[in-house]
């Protein structure tokens, strides 16, 4: 395989523009990056499958990408895409299925029938993860129970945590028989007040998965991202240069990035058809 050569200047890195903080965020990483020796500049997107377009085209070198444009990127990559740094609090994550505590469901066999809140219809965690809990548990979305979608921000992936709290509000309010919640939004909800402690109660959880990544072409040369993921990987949150920008980003630490914990999301994509294509197995090729 030739690896593409792309020309001298800074790294051009694609991010999304979900939250005012995104703009906050590269402002500030980008002089941190350039005096450690890893010049990058950010171009930033509407929405993911832009920025997916667009880093497999070579306007961008490196993506920040949701899992679900991790999962796109393969899909539409000839090439194949690797994989190279995420956030420490991007891994082992659980969605939850969240129900009224007095309510009698007792398994998610009982909510055939039911309504079921969701997030935005491309949320992975709080719709596609969690449908799939329930379709291969037997209660067939759409089919064996109703689906409240809450389209906030549709393009984004769920990063704007907006339609899933909407979903929360959709329970708490009675309107719904139960939400699909990451497990830490969950506990944001509660303490903000959305829904009241000691009101609601988890009716099952998702196996374990993978949140966002730096992506970039599998053909890209290495020498060309190195020094973007070394400076990365050697980033401190006992550094008050860059603590308060990993705040932003909600980590404390980067690290390498892995491909094993988006297998629930490839088979959720496949089984609604959202992509309306064959998945091919992801390679992790760092």
């Amino acid at each position: 395989m030739t690896a593409i050569r792309t020309p001298a200047g800074p790294l051009r890195v694609g991010a999304v523009a979900y939250d005012p903080k995104v703009v906050t965020i590269w402002e500030g990483f980008v002089p941190y990056f350039a005096a450690h020796g890893a010049a990058i500049d950010y171009v930033l997107f509407s929405n993911y499958d832009a920025q997916v377009a667009a880093s497999l085209s070579g306007e961008i070198d490196v993506a920040w990408n949701s899992p679900l444009a991790w999962v796109k990127s393969q899909l539409d990559s000839r090439k194949g895409c690797r994989a190279i740094a995420m956030r420490d609090s991007d891994r082992d994550l659980t969605s939850k299925i969240v129900v009224r505590r007095d309510s009698g469901f007792m398994s998610l066999g009982d909510l055939k029938g039911k309504t079921i809140a969701v997030g935005a219809s491309d949320s992975p965690q709080a719709t596609l993860i969690p449908l799939l809990l329930l379709a291969e548990a037997g209660v067939v979305p759409g089919e064996q129970c109703h689906v409240l979608y809450h389209n906030v921000m549709v393009g984004k992936h769920g990063d704007h945590v907006g339609g899933e709290r909407d979903a929360a509000r959709a329970l708490a309010a009675g309107k719904v028989d139960a939400a699909c919640l990451l497990d830490g939004n969950y506990t944001v909800f509660i303490n903000e007040g959305t829904l009241d402690p000691g009101t609601t109660r988890i009716l099952a959880s998702t196996a374990h998965f993978d949140h966002c990544n730096f992506t970039v072409r599998a053909d890209l040369m290495r020498e060309r991202w190195q020094p973007f993921v070394e400076t990365l990987l050697g980033m401190s949150f006992e550094d008050p240069e860059v603590r308060a920008l990993m705040e932003l980003e909600g980590l404390k630490r980067w690290l390498p990035a892995r491909t094993t914990g988006y297998g629930q999301l490839e088979r959720a994509v496949e089984r609604f058809r959202f992509y309306a294509r064959t998945i091919s197995k992801s390679t992790d090729r760092s």
